[in-house]
């Protein structure tokens, strides 16, 4: 039997990879970040203990690049999804509906990932986290920053601060009334992307 291919070897490495990501997704949104082991991870997801190590240092970097990949394939579905648009405008809208799409459909596991980045171990750069900046710089591109360096930091800062707002143990705000607020920054038609049902809180937005 010949040995496999260099591709076919990074293909591999790229499922097993993928299916720790999908496994760490579903077990801390089941049962808490706390309460899911590393093992446990490596049993959804069919791979060995050990393979967990090699990509990842520790638990805590794994579920952030486990959440970008949601978040990017989220976001993907959302900017693609039919009817397909290149308004720049209605593609910001799709955006700021999918970031909050997630917190309140995956509250547990958006609240364990920002809990995480606001801890000291901070920010982790991994290749999920790079496709979700390209896609939400792209966005800003497209609706017609002169500046998407300087614009795109901004939108993810609002992002994530939206996002913490939903999520705020004691004191959430409302998902409708911070789309309101971000779609007013931004100059959007309240009608574009995937409006709640109800209209704009106070009707502030056309």
């Amino acid at each position: 039997m010949s040995p496999r291919s260099p591709s076919v070897n990074e293909e591999l490495r790229r499922r097993s990879r993928e299916r720790l990501l999908q496994a760490t997704v579903e077990l801390v949104a089941e049962r808490g970040y706390e309460a899911t082991t590393l093992g446990d991870i490596a049993d959804r997801a069919g791979a060995a203990r050990g393979l967990v190590s090699y990509y990842f240092p520790g638990k805590r970097q794994l579920l952030q690049s486990a959440v970008h990949r949601l978040m990017h394939r989220t976001l993907h579905a959302a900017l693609e999804r039919e009817p397909r648009c290149d308004d720049g405008r209605e593609r910001l809208a799709r955006a700021i509906d999918a970031i909050l799409g997630l917190a309140r459909d995956q509250p547990l596991l958006m609240r364990t990932h920002m809990a995480g980045i606001l801890t000291a171990e901070g920010f982790v750069q991994c290749p999920e986290q790079q496709r979700l900046a390209e896609l939400l710089r792209d966005t800003v591109v497209r609706y017609g920053s002169a500046e998407a360096d300087a614009d795109y930091p901004l939108l993810r800062a609002l992002l994530m601060g939206a996002v913490v707002a939903v999520l705020l143990p004691g004191a959430p705000m409302p998902p409708a009334r911070l789309r309101a607020e971000l779609f007013q920054r931004y100059g959007l038609d309240w009608k574009l992307g995937v409006p709640p049902d109800g209209g704009p809180p106070g009707g502030t937005l056309r």
